[in-house]
């Protein structure tokens, strides 16, 4: 066990239900945390001196959640208007969404388009209090694609590289190279390309695609010299199983998959992420929060077809990461998307798809998603099974009485549940 003299920190947890999520069983016992890491678990530990201590009373323990869709810097749903808000302005409420995702239990997210080294910087040191967070920069469009914000109108397009947008327009191989090089320059975790059409974006049709196969073998290409790995927007059969044969490891959205992109999931060991609830929050409360009147009559091309596409994916075995890709003040309804996927998955699937699947899918899989030795400590805390309901994951204000990220209790309402 690691020491924990001097300045050494230890949290202990007792009397847990303690979930593997790979292999869906608990086991009781306690959980003892040295330095942010989990050094122990098991019945009956010895609490270091001075270590922190929670009776849980059998309350359920879970690895912190992972959430490998999101957009933090997306202040609104009028995307467009972050190409010229200042970047002070946009932090300070990426900084407030970040807040609240940990408050829902998620202490790692994926940012899939918008997020920098510098917020991603901040987060780390301690100046945002959020998940940690794995950023790609900007995503990468083609002239007229899901990036490029420009109505039929208008011609000029500012580069300018002070404000939030969250894409950058790169036409043609070398442009895709040199782009893709100047984002993972700046430490991209992943890198992002549009292939096809999208909701939030004004002049392309949802079924297009987008890039030539020699400009996503481009970016591919890159992003393995890099060793890095490509993530694409996709939402047709079409756009999908040609972003797969170029190597593209994951799949955003994917709601109008057919039987041939499940076979290229599988023989390629790709991965799926859906992001159900954003289709709803979008059909319900878009135009509230910036969505464009165009933009907003596009989301019944894309609302229904999600869930079957889901449930096709399941059955088959792709394996899905869990994801929610919402806008603006729609932020607050990530965890809505439990219950959504909970029409077609078992509750240990979902788990799976937001802690083991997306450790993986960011190739962290001994670091997050796991209560393993040597993992982060990284944890949630809920008062009720959410093997025999997931409605308890959909509800953290009133089932998750603690989030421990890295060792420290981050949210704790314990004392008013006792």
């Amino acid at each position: 066990m690691t020491s924990t003299t001097g300045s050494t920190s230890a949290l202990m947890l007792r009397n847990a239900h303690l979930l593997d999520p790979i292999s869906g069983d608990y086991t009781e016992g306690d959980l003892l945390s040295v330095d942010g890491r989990i050094a122990e678990t098991g019945p009956r530990l010895t609490a270091p001196q001075r270590a922190e201590v929670h009776d849980l009373r059998g309350a359920y323990v879970l690895p912190g959640l992972i959430d490998a869709h999101v957009h933090v810097t997306a202040i609104t749903a009028h995307l467009a208007s972050l190409a010229t808000t200042s970047p002070l302005y946009v932090g300070a409420y990426a900084a407030k969404i970040m807040s609240g995702m940990l408050d829902r239990g998620f202490t790692t997210v994926r940012d899939m388009a918008g997020a920098d080294h510098g917020i991603a910087a901040a987060q780390a040191e301690g100046a945002i209090r959020g998940p940690r967070l794995a950023f790609g920069g900007r995503a990468l469009s083609q002239t007229g694609g899901h990036g490029d914000h420009r109505g039929p109108g208008a011609h000029l397009r500012d580069e300018h590289p002070c404000c939030g947008d969250h894409c950058r327009i790169a036409d043609g191989v070398d442009a895709v190279r040199a782009a893709a090089r100047d984002e993972l320059r700046k430490g991209g975790h992943h890198l992002k390309v549009m292939a096809s059409g999208g909701v939030a974006s004004p002049t392309d049709r949802i079924d297009s695609t987008q890039y030539s196969m020699d400009e996503l073998r481009a970016a591919v290409q890159e992003a393995e010299a890099f060793n890095r790995y490509v993530a694409a927007h996709a939402y047709s059969a079409r756009a999908v199983n040609r972003a797969l044969e170029a190597g593209v490891r994951s799949i955003e959205h994917g709601n109008l998959i057919d039987d041939r992109s499940v076979r290229l999931l599988l023989e390629r060991d790709a991965f799926l992420v859906p992001t159900l609830v954003t289709y709803w929050a979008l059909k319900e409360e878009g135009r509230r929060y910036g969505l464009p009147e165009g933009s907003w009559r596009k989301v019944d091309e894309v609302l229904h077809a999600g869930l079957a596409a889901l449930e096709r994916a399941h059955r088959a075995g792709v394996t899905i990461v869990y994801g929610s890709d919402l806008l603006g003040g729609m932020h607050g309804h990530q965890s809505r998307e439990w219950r959504i996927r909970a029409e077609v998955q078992e509750p240990i699937d979902i788990i799976r798809s937001a802690t083991s699947n997306a450790a993986r899918l960011l190739d962290q899989e001994e670091q997050i998603g796991t209560l393993a030795v040597g993992a982060h400590a990284d944890l949630v805390v809920l008062d009720a099974d959410p093997l025999r309901d997931i409605g308890v994951l959909a509800a953290p204000a009133e089932h998750m009485p603690m989030v421990v990220q890295a060792g420290a209790v981050v949210r704790d309402d314990t004392a008013g549940r006792r």
